[in-house]
């Protein structure tokens, strides 16, 4: 085997190899042996298939076999000799006819370029300085995640009188039957169906023709299907339903008492504010954390400065500007960008896209140093929460992560960065800093010039 390496600037590498054919050969033949014993053709004895005759009917597969294998140990021979750690996956050209390869007639020549990481000092943790913004629930906003829980748990008793009417809020106890042309269509049916008017539960219109129905009274229901709607058969379609409203329900909001803490599965009330209080502490500590990662990012960003990868770059852009054009398409881009021209846009964003790769390599190189790992057993953890998510399908979701190692990798991506963000958290220097409610659940905006 002969490996020129062609050219070398910034972080590219192209390598020139060449496999001679009697190399390639050599292996045909040690493959030949290799599956001889197992072979079982018509008029031969097992084992006893001439190799001649093998060639002739499986030369070309065998050999297409070798070629891989070969470029596959070849180029992880350049990498090792020339001891490069490659910042994504090497692209292979073939200098050489492959069908002439492919019939052992010339040598295996292909061109191997590839983008190497780039090599720097990653900062020293100790001299890491951070302020963790940090802020405690008070006692009002417990009773008023109380209050909220109350109205959750409400219930609905009928409305009793002479002059019962439905109003925005009540309860409906209904039937209904919808048409489109006179014509009932699938899933336009329901009895004893209880509705919340003004929830949105209904097609808009629908809820609304309800409010003022009395008890034991027939509405009919005029409204028409958005476009687009879920079922193509009914969209942008005027429908009628023919509604029946058998109780009118007002609503009884649940009393803040040990009765309520009983429903939900608490002692009492004090146990039920000591669990609001805790959800609270966890979201604002999620939140802490979050505001903490991101100034230890921009300080990585800040105090990094080395060549970037151009294909990763690259990569990353391409990501980025597939889901502006997506936003763009479906009306959603943020408004600040909408005012902005495709180059204004792809310039900002290209610098978001280097941003993300530089903290990528430094977060990365960190952890090798330290040698970071993600087991198995935090892999399967990770694949398990997500199953779950997805009710009862976790299982058939479950398997496909563990078949998928693209999907799993997914998943190890993010627990690998954590846990190399918590192994700098552990040897910077960080400071308490507390801060108002306003400050903890404020957006951070990207550093000056993103």
């Amino acid at each position: 085997m002969q490996i020129v390496e062609k050219s070398g600037e910034g972080l590219s590498r192209v390598y020139g190899v060449t496999v001679p054919a009697g190399d390639l050969a050599d292996r045909l033949e040690k493959r030949i042996a290799e599956i001889l014993p197992t072979l079982n053709l018509k008029g031969f004895r097992p084992g006893k298939v001439p190799v001649a005759h093998v060639k002739r009917l499986y030369g070309k597969s065998l050999m297409s076999e070798v070629i891989e294998q070969t470029l596959n140990e070849s180029t992880q021979k350049v990498l090792d000799d020339n001891q490069l750690r490659p910042a994504g996956q090497p692209d292979l050209t073939p200098s050489s006819d492959m069908d002439a390869v492919l019939d052992g007639k010339t040598d295996l020549a292909y061109d191997l370029a590839v983008e190497v990481m780039p090599d720097f000092e990653p900062l020293d943790m100790a001299t890491l300085k951070l302020k963790r913004p940090v802020y405690s629930p008070t006692d009002k906003e417990v009773d008023e995640a109380l209050a909220d829980l109350a109205k959750q748990a409400r219930t609905y008793a009928p409305r009793t009188g002479k002059t019962v009417k439905a109003k925005d809020g009540d309860q409906v106890l209904i039937d209904f039957l919808g048409s489109v042309d006179g014509v009932p269509f699938d899933g336009g049916k329901g009895e004893g169906f209880e509705l919340v008017l003004g929830s949105g539960q209904f097609i808009p219109g629908f809820e609304e023709q309800l409010v003022g129905a009395k008890p034991d009274s027939d509405v009919t229901v005029k409204v028409t299907f958005p476009e687009p709607y879920q079922s193509a058969e009914l969209a942008g379609k005027n429908a009628e339903f023919a509604v029946h409203v058998h109780e009118v329900r007002a609503p009884v909001d649940a009393e803040p008492d040990d009765a309520l803490a009983e429903r939900v599965g608490m002692k009492d009330l004090a146990a039920l504010k000591d669990a609001l209080r805790s959800n609270l502490e966890g979201r604002y500590a999620n939140a802490s954390r979050f505001k903490l990662k991101r100034a230890l990012l921009d300080e990585l960003d800040t105090r990094h400065d080395f060549p970037l990868p151009p294909r990763m770059v690259e990569a990353e852009f391409a990501g980025i500007w597939q889901q502006v054009e997506s936003d763009k398409a479906a009306g959603n881009l943020p408004e600040e960008d909408a005012a902005k021209s495709d180059e204004d846009l792809k310039v900002e964003y290209r610098k978001i896209a280097e941003r993300r790769v530089r903290l990528g390599l430094v977060l990365a190189e960190i952890g090798r140093r330290a040698n970071v790992q993600v087991t198995d057993q935090e892999l399967t953890e990770a694949m398990r929460r997500e199953a779950m998510q997805y009710g009862a399908q976790a299982q058939q979701v479950f398997d496909l992560y563990r078949q998928n190692p693209q999907a799993q990798a997914s998943l190890r991506a993010p627990l690998y960065e954590d846990k190399v963000v918590e192994l700098i958290f552990s040897q910077a220097k960080i400071d308490d800093k507390k801060v108002s409610k306003k400050e903890i659940e404020a957006e951070d905006d990207l550093p000056e010039g993103y």
